[in-house]
């Protein structure tokens, strides 16, 4: 069991309901303030208490002197640590690498939650297709990936990160305020991220599921979102013009929106 100190962020709805809680799981070389700016103020407003989880070695978790031991295991591990502090079995809500995450805990222990979303999420055959693309059709990503995850980015760093992460339409001055959310992730998890196994249809939980991203993402193609909406027996949602920081572009609150609609109907 890990002993590292897990920070959970905690934000309560003022008009709560009967609706189950909404657990947030950050994806990789970022933490939950990617959730806290839009996406759970709005959530919030519509009925929902709202629990976001800095994964071990990001944010205000501790870990960073360690980073690269974490792997996808380590982090689901977290997500149970973080579910077992809650009154009620949750909605575990990932985003791109957290979405393997909240694969991971969930088929270890489906009673403990209250269903899956998984936003701009990881396809089921892993990252290296992807990263393949990437370095094809945007090869300085990779050359600007480490300025930004150092804080030392430049003009050209803002540009393609925009260009990667964000849709088309998002503002220069957002990517300035949104791009420090960028950190390291660990070289263990992104390894492990690129030689996905097929997750087992046994190993997948009886679960409602959400499956969401945005049409103009760049990281994960809006084509893959079927892969993974077929693993979980339901439909994928695009959200249009949105990329694949769906929770913080200008998209951002259709995407919410689609989020506690689909919450409402469990």
């Amino acid at each position: 069991m890990s002993t590292h100190r897990l920070a959970i962020h905690r934000h309560p709805s003022a008009r709560p309901g009967s609706r189950p809680p909404l657990l947030f799981v950050h994806g990789g070389y970022t933490h939950s303030l990617c959730w806290q700016h839009r996406f759970i103020p709005r959530l919030n407003e519509l009925g929902y208490d709202c629990h976001a989880l800095d994964l071990a070695g990001h944010g205000a978790s501790e870990g960073q002197d360690r980073l690269h031991e974490f792997g996808l295991a380590a982090y689901a591990e977290d997500v149970a640590r973080a579910v077992d502090t809650l009154e009620a079995p949750p909605v575990v809500v990932g985003h791109s690498m957290g979405c393997l995450v909240a694969q991971r805990f969930v088929a270890a222990r489906p009673d403990a939650a209250a269903g899956i979303a998984l936003l701009s999420p990881v396809p089921p055959t892993g990252t290296a297709g992807s990263a393949a693309r990437l370095a094809m059709t945007e090869p300085a990503f990779f050359e600007e990936l480490p300025n930004a995850t150092s804080g030392r980015p430049t003009e050209r760093t803002l540009r393609v990160m925009a260009r990667v992460y964000f849709s088309p339409g998002t503002p220069h001055e957002a990517i300035e305020q949104f791009l420090p959310m960028i950190g390291p992730e660990s070289d263990r998890a992104v390894a492990e991220m690129a030689m996905l196994p097929l997750l087992s249809a046994r190993s997948r939980p009886q679960l409602p599921a959400l499956v969401m991203g945005g049409s103009e993402d760049r990281v994960f193609s809006a084509s893959m979102l079927h892969f993974s909406a077929a693993a979980w027996r339901t439909r994928a949602l695009r959200i249009g013009g949105a990329g694949h920081m769906m929770m913080l572009d200008p998209q951002w609150q259709a995407a919410a929106d689609a989020l506690a609609a689909w919450g409402d109907s469990l």
